[in-house]
């Protein structure tokens, strides 16, 4: 399409709104609202338009300024008026004129009586978020003025982290459709970890988006998102819809999800008992005087079943015996190379000995992917003295062949 017409035809171009849903209400506590161009029966999306860096800065400045004055006649319109309403900005457009054009709209929305409170604008980056340090004063201000500010959250490196904590938005927004159709949640547990973690500590909301099938929105939920939006759940239109009309779809998925989650640690607390119970009783029959090598052996005997390699550290993360291990005839061998190493820079190590020194029982870890096997596992540790601690890898096979290990 050419720019110019459209320009000159923006009659034809109409607010969509695409809902977003909450987890805590089940309910449309918003819309996202983006560009559509509509010709007769032919409808286009314009975000394509104000990407564009060779469409002049003030036409997009223009065509943006029209949209959200129609979004806004069609919000006051609507009764009620509590839902929020996202809106678009990119952050060149943002630098023009030191935002002149949007400060004049938001203030022309307050005075017809929209509450800024209601206002997010998703300011839009070309190449990566640390562009908007050019115009973090700016954003400061909108958030002064009750105005939230949402950006997109591209990758989880920690570059990209520290930006996004310098900034502190009051919503960050993923992507779901890296997450393929035919891949479990499970396998991207991690990928958005950090920024789940920075969001709660700067105070900011994850919003999902791009939430096609119901796999992307399991991961979601399990991410920590709080708010939801995608096809799988409603398109957007040219209307809002009612308030609840997804309530019953995403109530039955999240009850899913919940059942699953229990299931699993259901699964987790029970296998933890298991070991718990089989371990004491091997550690009953260990002999004073017996070393570190000959108690590590004993175990993987007596918990052979389990797992494929057990060993001792002490409380700094020094590895006191040698690692007991099961070649795959099924015996256990004695592998000293391991002896002596210090494995306290391994994440949450330090953490869970203080943990064990604490409650004074075991710990079951999350699964994660074994180096020298290149499999998922999980390890199970337990405190054997006051300041030793026997580790128990748990192989793949075992984790398979049981309910809800995985």
């Amino acid at each position: 399409m050419d720019p110019l017409d459209i320009m000159m035809n923006k009659n034809q171009v109409v607010p969509y709104f695409t809902p977003i849903l909450s987890a805590d209400t089940q309910s449309v506590i918003g819309y996202e609202v983006e560009a559509f161009w509509h010709d007769g029966s032919e409808k286009r999306n314009l975000n394509w338009f104000f990407a564009d860096q060779d469409i002049p800065s003030d036409f997009r400045i223009e065509l943006e300024d029209d949209l959200q004055e129609k979004a806004v006649q069609y919000y006051l319109s609507k009764e009620g008026q509590n839902q929020l309403l996202f809106f678009h900005y990119n952050v060149r457009l943002l630098k023009k004129n030191g935002g002149d054009v949007l400060f004049e709209r938001i203030e022309q929305m307050k005075a017809v009586g929209i509450r800024l409170e209601k206002l997010f604008f998703i300011i839009g980056f070309d190449h990566g978020v640390e562009e908007l340090l050019d115009v973090k004063h700016t954003l400061v201000y909108l958030q002064s003025l009750g105005v939230h500010i949402a950006i997109d959250a591209d990758s989880t490196t920690a570059h990209q982290l520290e930006f996004i904590s310098q900034l502190r938005p009051n919503v960050i927004r993923v992507n779901c459709s890296f997450l393929e159709e035919n891949m479990l949640p499970g396998m991207y547990r991690d990928i958005h970890q950090p920024l789940a973690l920075l969001a709660r500590k700067i105070g900011a909301t994850l919003l999902f988006d791009q939430v096609e099938s119901f796999a992307q929105l399991n991961y979601a939920w399990r991410s920590g998102g709080r708010y939801y939006q995608g096809g799988y759940l409603q398109k957007g239109s040219s209307a809002f819809i009612e308030r609840k009309a997804c309530k019953e779809k995403l109530m039955k998925d999240m009850n899913h999800f919940i059942l699953f989650e229990r299931k699993k640690m259901e699964a987790q607390f029970e296998l933890s008992n298991s070991l718990t119970q089989e371990l004491k009783l091997a550690l009953k029959a260990v002999e004073q005087a017996e070393s570190f090598d000959a108690v590590v052996l004993r175990i993987a005997k007596a918990l052979t079943s389990y797992t494929f390699r057990v060993y001792i550290c002490n409380d700094d993360g020094i590895q006191e015996s040698s690692n007991a291990e099961k070649t795959s005839e099924g015996n256990w061998v004695l592998l000293k190379e391991s002896r002596a190493k210090n494995w306290s820079w391994r994440p949450y190590f330090l953490e869970n000995i203080v943990r064990m020194n604490v409650e004074k029982k075991g710990i079951l870890s999350d699964l994660y992917t074994d180096i020298e096997r290149d499999e998922q596992i999980r390890t199970y540790s337990y405190p054997i003295s006051s300041n030793q601690y026997v580790f128990i890898d748990i192989p793949y096979d075992y984790l398979f062949e049981q309910d809800d290990l995985l």
